[in-house]
């Protein structure tokens, strides 16, 4: 298990939960196209990922390219990607640390030959939902609305408010067994 694929994974999470928090503000009458963009968006790297949890569960996935034809509405994609997002988190809590050097072949949707190691295909699943997130906050931008601060130090420091006093102040394993003991 490698810790900074769980962090990066927790990350993910958070960051794909906090962009449909925006989503769902939306009103699908006025901002109907933006929201159908942002939705085709998501809904392609939620493929990709469910594609690449395949090739690293040694399944066979049933798409035969990287989106589906028909956009699935709101609340339908955020249930598929929160379900997705858990599988990746607890596919990084559970593979042994010297299986993620391991590579595998597997075939693109588009044809093509691929080859890469587990930790490859994680990071891809991280950077390429990043990238696309990234997109969907253009839009939101567009429409004048803030879009999710998705960065990991900001996750960091608010999923960890310790982190802010410099692990100066903060207590320790120790310290905080003797407080409680």
């Amino acid at each position: 298990m490698s810790g900074l694929l769980h962090t990066l994974f927790g990350y993910h999470t958070w960051a794909n939960a906090d962009l449909f928090g925006k989503l769902e503000e939306l009103d699908p009458e006025r901002q109907g196209a933006e929201l159908a963009r942002a939705l085709r968006l998501i809904s392609h790297y939620h493929v990709v990922a469910r594609i690449f949890a395949a090739h690293l569960s040694g399944e066979t996935h049933r798409y035969t390219s990287d989106n589906v034809a028909q956009t699935p509405a709101l609340a339908d994609l955020r249930s598929a990607v929160t379900d997705s997002d858990r599988w990746y988190l607890d596919y990084v809590a559970h593979v042994p640390s010297g299986r993620l050097t391991e590579r595998l072949a597997f075939m693109f949707t588009d044809g093509d030959k691929g080859y890469m190691s587990r930790e490859e295909m994680l990071g891809h699943v991280i950077l390429h939902g990043g990238y696309h997130r990234g997109e969907v906050g253009r839009i939101l931008s567009q429409l004048s609305i803030m879009p999710p601060w998705d960065t990991l130090a900001v996750y960091l420091h608010q999923t960890e408010p310790a982190r802010r006093l410099q692990g100066s102040q903060a207590p320790t394993s120790a310290t905080t067994a003797a407080v409680s003991g």
